[in-house]
């Protein structure tokens, strides 16, 4: 006899808040006396870092098996058994192609189209459907949000950043349609905020007029809902309930102390938070937290994550780089230069490290939201001296919900489109066939 599950869709209400619930067993189908199969969701992201990487530092020096990972990739070396390298992949589309300099801004609208993008500054933008709204439209309407799209620098919308490229080129990496771009989300308070909000505007602002007055938790709203809902569950289910609850609640926390009002007897020069992180690798990790969550409770099963916009001149003073990543990326074969750009590659892997961290804690059954993804971690451009757009620094990781092979350096035929990448990935996501995708050329082999 089979036992009526509980609705995938059961979320916690309260005044303006609807959270979203993990995959919990009683979600699951099982016959009586017998164990729930685990169906978890297969997710796909796609995570941006600018001004491509020091790839002496980055390449394994063998093909086959990843036994001794490179100075960049040690920081994922936990995760070993569950990434691949990828080299020989091109994004022609970044060249010039006969348009001239601006191999920044074409380097991220051309990242995930595989088009390229129009030459202007003003309003007639034009590059093509990236490929996460091609799953978005696949997949989106089984969740509540078709995609979520991150990142930790807002970038503009208009205005010319390249060379004559428009600034929208340089700041989204998304695109909905080849003039229409998915501008990302970079304020961690609005990001929670809109996962967790109900569907009544009006509610929704009482409740955070109230949360604000009173200093209360999203949680406090769900109370009741949560408390009813536990009655009805097992141990272990009640165990990741309560786990999740406190992952909402401690991001929940991080932001407010991001979002209080400077003491006003507090040192001349001090800047509000202003919801922002001033720490830039708090900044990723709680965007990233955000991320997990959104894939944990179903909300979405697409993701987008720009760790900077792309020509980004931050600068890593907090991990003793003061001088602009753009200007030491142009570091002319300079070795003090060159160390710098591996210190600010290492920065970014350890986040990356984190967050591959909540994702194998979050388990889905037998298990984990790790074994459940596949994720591009990458650049659009090799090395930034060079501003060339083969070899690119392209890691894929995850299991794919059992579809990948991972643990493993493949080195491709120069100048293989990573598009052809995104066709492989595009089949494992379940999209019927597709006969090309962007500028493909065909699949990759020995990633599944």
């Amino acid at each position: 006899m089979m036992i009526q599950p509980m609705s995938r869709r059961t979320v916690l209400k309260g005044l303006g808040t609807m959270m979203a619930l993990p995959l919990l067993e009683a979600m699951l189908p099982k016959r009586a006396s017998a164990a729930p199969a685990m169906m978890a969701p297969k997710r796909m992201a796609f995570f941006y870092v600018p001004n491509g990487a020091h790839m002496e530092d980055w390449t394994p020096a063998q093909t086959g098996k990843l036994s001794q990972l490179p100075k960049i990739l040690e920081p994922l070396a936990p995760y070993a058994d569950r990434f691949s390298v990828l080299t020989g992949l091109a994004c022609d589309k970044a060249r010039p192609n006969g348009d001239g300099p601006g191999d920044h801004a074409r380097s991220l609208a051309a990242f995930l189209t595989g088009r390229q993008a129009r030459k202007t500054a003003g309003s007639d933008i034009r590059v093509g459907i990236s490929v996460d709204q091609v799953a978005a439209k696949f997949v989106g309407s089984q969740t509540r949000f078709s995609s979520l799209e991150i990142g930790c620098e807002a970038g503009r919308q208009a205005g010319n950043c390249d060379s004559g490229y428009s600034c929208a080129y340089s700041s989204n990496i998304s695109w909905r349609s080849e003039s229409t771009p998915n501008a990302k989300e970079v304020n961690p308070k609005l990001v929670f905020e809109r996962l967790f909000r109900g569907r009544d505007p009006k509610e929704n602002a009482e409740a955070a007029a109230k949360r604000d007055r009173y200093r209360k938790s999203i949680l406090d709203f769900v109370q009741e809902d949560a408390r009813r809902l536990k009655s009805q569950l097992g141990a272990a289910d009640v165990r990741k309930l309560d786990e999740y609850m406190n992952a909402v609640r401690d991001i929940e926390y991080r932001i407010e102390q991001f979002s209080k009002p400077v003491d006003p007897n507090a040192a001349r020069g001090m800047e509000p938070p202003a919801g922002i992180p001033k720490d830039y690798g708090e900044h990723i990790r709680i965007m990233g937290d955000l991320l997990v969550l959104a894939f944990q409770a179903d909300l979405t099963r697409v993701s987008t994550f720009v760790f900077a916009d792309e020509g980004s001149n931050r600068s890593y003073a907090h991990i003793g780089v003061p001088e602009g990543h753009h200007d030491l990326s142009h570091h002319g074969g300079d070795k003090k230069k060159q160390e710098k750009i591996r210190q600010i590659n290492v920065f970014h892997t350890t986040q990356l490290a984190y967050i591959l961290s909540k994702m194998r804690a979050a388990r889905e059954g037998s298990s984990t939201l790790l074994d459940n993804v596949m994720i591009v971690y990458g650049s659009g451009i090799g090395d930034g001296n060079r501003h060339n757009h083969d070899d690119l620094p392209i890691l894929l990781i995850g299991g794919g919900g059992g579809t990948l092979k991972s643990g493993q350096h493949i080195k491709y035929p120069f100048n293989t489109p990573l598009t052809n990448l995104y066709l492989s990935m595009l089949d494992l996501f379940g999209l019927p066939h597709l006969q090309s995708f962007g500028d493909s050329t065909g699949r990759l082999n020995g990633i599944a």
